[in-house]
């Protein structure tokens, strides 16, 4: 079958037929328990293979590009299962340095016990990765644009370390979306999203889901029986509605998002803006030969005599919160959330400073949007 366009695949991939009332929609499948005499397919909800499950999994693969998907309960409930489902005791991967605070929180926290070592490349140049790379490397995980700094890695030169060492590659594609960037398309195995954040969008799903070949996974399919990290039925239910208006959502806040950075870039209470679509960013190159949209994420630093909380108490259209990728813009203090578990060594690795401020664009009017920080900014500056 011809593969469609990424609008027609949100709406109509995966879909399930109404074959009683002829619906619309997907019907809603709530039952946990299913028949298993004279059936062709014995369903189980932990399998993630009831109706709703099934289809979402097919919908995000052909997105992606990949020959099979699978949805999870949450972000990190798809990254743990694909990282265990590949590594043995004695196995050792090649991590990018720059990685959301959750899963480098994994990655201190679990990996010794089970006896799986690992690296950090320092950079994103391919030469820092291959120095990490040892006889027993069994693969390479990145992040790309990552968090909260949104840099850039180069993933064809990536996917071809990777295979001419015989090993596998993993990115974690959130802040991008299956609509800014399909990394199967250059080379790399399997795609991880925390669905929470684009594919739901409305900020009221919690969700994971991971694309690859069929080979990759089954691995993490037999796995993930085991761990139990299924996505409900409903929730499964609203994240295909919420994708049908994805391509609408990411270019809109892409659109949002290069007009914040270069409001940004030139306030004088801004020392320095984080965006992989300003010719000014590091990574900009790259970004361009790989990304279809430079994404509705960005982040700043404030000047050092505000201070962040001030300026957030101060927003009136734009919320603080905890996550990202809704419709509304938001703002987040990495320091305090997504990055708390690391020491402030760890953070000052990154670069992620004291003064840095990730802003989650949304499908708000742009000139409301200015106004609103410009306000806060004036604000925290009187009261600081």
């Amino acid at each position: 079958m011809i593969k469609h366009k990424l609008e027609t695949i949100c709406l109509h991939y995966g879909e399930i037929d109404d074959l009683v009332y002829k619906g619309a929609i997907s019907p809603l499948y709530m039952s946990t328990s299913y028949g298993f005499s004279g059936v062709e397919q014995k369903r189980y909800p932990r399998y993630s293979n009831n109706p709703n499950q099934e289809g979402l999994g097919k919908k995000i693969a052909a997105l992606e590009g990949g020959e099979k998907g699978l949805i999870f309960g949450s972000g990190m409930a798809a990254i743990s299962t694909c990282l265990f489902s590949h590594l043995n005791k004695g196995d050792h991967i090649v991590f990018y340095n720059d990685l959301y605070g959750g899963t480098r929180n994994l990655i201190k926290a679990e990996f010794d016990k089970y006896g799986i070592s690992y690296s950090f490349s320092k950079s994103s140049k391919i030469s820092d990765f291959k120095k990490c790379i040892k006889n027993n490397t069994k693969g390479i995980y990145i992040e790309s644009p990552s968090n909260p700094l949104l840099k850039i890695v180069d993933m064809k030169a990536i996917s071809d370390l990777a295979k001419s060492k015989k090993i596998w590659t993993m990115i974690d594609n959130t802040f991008a979306s299956p609509i800014n960037q399909n990394p199967i398309l250059f080379g790399i195995d399997i795609v991880i999203h925390s669905a929470t954040k684009y594919l739901g969008g409305h900020s009221d799903i919690c969700a994971g889901a991971v694309v690859s070949s069929k080979k990759h996974m089954e691995k993490i399919y037999n796995l993930s029986k085991s761990l139990g990290g299924s996505l409900s039925d409903f929730s499964a239910w609203m994240l295909e509605r919420s994708i049908k208006t994805l391509p609408i959502r990411v270019r809109e806040q892409n659109k949002n998002a290069i007009k914040i950075a270069e409001f940004l870039k030139n306030h004088e209470l801004v020392s320095n803006v984080y965006y992989p679509g300003l010719p000014t960013h590091e990574d900009y190159k790259i970004a361009k030969k790989q990304m279809n949209g430079f994404g509705g994420m960005l982040s700043f630093e404030i000047d050092s005599k505000l201070n962040p909380l001030i300026f957030f108490d101060n927003l009136k259209i734009i919320k603080p919160v905890m996550s990202l990728a809704g419709i509304e813009s938001t703002v987040n203090y990495p320091k305090l959330t997504s990055h708390s578990s690391l020491t402030k060594d760890e953070r000052k690795n990154q670069g992620i400073s004291d003064q840095l401020i990730r802003f989650s664009s949304g499908i708000e009017s742009f000139s409301d949007l200015k106004d609103d920080i410009e306000n806060a900014l004036k604000i925290t500056k009187n009261e600081s």
